[in-house]
């Protein structure tokens, strides 16, 4: 399958890398010596070297690394954090992003080069930024302060994430 490359998105492909240019940034990632990748005027394809099975694995993930690439200097990425529980915040200052979360000293987390994050609320943190794999990953950190526990669900979750809740103990 081809990717579609849209307007405003410059495709290189030199040697052994790829570099995708666009509004949001730009983006490089080495390729795998067992793809061929063929840019053909807005179209990108990747084939594998030889008939092997592990050519044709890497094809596909080298297809939706680079898709993902395109899709994220266009449009970009963003994951949703929601803090529950009482008492805690987060306030995100340029670079950095400081929680309080029950713990006797705040949690400042900085953010990687390319990152952005915005808190719209004090119970809301929203992390985006071009590179699908360093949004979910910086995400999954911050996350990390803090996990949902299971018999109040107080923690740091994900917009979409459901806790299930555990009963407590009886006598």
């Amino acid at each position: 399958m081809p990717i579609a490359v849209p307007q405003g998105v410059d495709v290189a492909i030199t040697g052994e890398q790829i570099t995708v240019k666009g509004a949001s940034g730009t983006l490089t990632r080495k390729l795998h010596p067992l793809v061929n990748v063929k840019n053909d005027a807005g179209s990108i394809t990747f084939i594998g070297a030889n008939e092997s099975s592990a050519a044709d694995a890497m094809s596909g993930t080298l297809r939706a690394l680079v898709a993902n690439m395109v899709s994220g200097v266009s449009k970009g990425f963003e994951r949703k954090l929601n803090l529950v529980g009482v008492g805690f915040r987060a306030q995100a200052q340029g670079q950095k992003l400081n929680l309080q979360i029950g713990y006797s000293h705040p949690v400042v987390k900085d953010m990687p080069a390319g990152i952005k994050v915005t808190t719209p609320t004090q119970t809301e943190i929203l992390i985006s930024g071009p590179d699908r794999q360093v949004v979910g990953q910086v995400a999954a950190e911050v996350r990390a302060f803090r996990p949902p526990e299971p018999y109040k669900g107080k923690g740091i979750r994900y917009a979409n994430e459901r806790v299930v809740m555990k009963e407590t103990k009886k006598k």
